[in-house]
């Protein structure tokens, strides 16, 4: 997955917003969280992303990923797919899209009416 699909997957996410930080890093949050982060690393294109507990023990192991540096020595349950082989552009998606979701779980439900994920029409 190239920096440019990465940003237009996110970008497609609902409520989401971006800024560029921490080096210019693409920060994708939704309700003012972070959900995923494009470019935190050089070389290879670099992706971190938030996982259930599960998920986590599965992939910190696999070649290509790793425990986020920063976030997983906090504690936090985030990998960074930062080389080959690490994960297909769809399991990518996958795992992005269910970084999103848990991190909108994790807002107030007032948040998550305000923007429109409480499941309502």
């Amino acid at each position: 997955m190239t920096y440019e699909e990465f940003n237009a997957f996110c970008r497609a996410l609902p409520a989401t917003t971006h800024v560029v930080q921490w080096g210019g890093a693409d920060v994708w949050k939704v309700g003012g969280k972070v959900f995923a982060i494009g470019g935190w690393d050089e070389g290879e294109p670099s992706f971190v992303f938030k996982v259930s507990d599960l998920s986590y023990e599965i992939l910190k192991e696999q070649p290509g990923l790793r425990p986020a540096p920063y976030l997983a020595s906090r504690g936090l349950k985030w990998i960074q797919h930062y080389a080959k082989p690490g994960l297909s552009d769809g399991d990518l998606r996958d795992y992005i899209r269910r970084s999103h979701a848990i991190v909108a779980l994790g807002l107030s439900k007032k948040k998550r009416i305000e923007l429109g994920l409480d499941g309502r029409r």
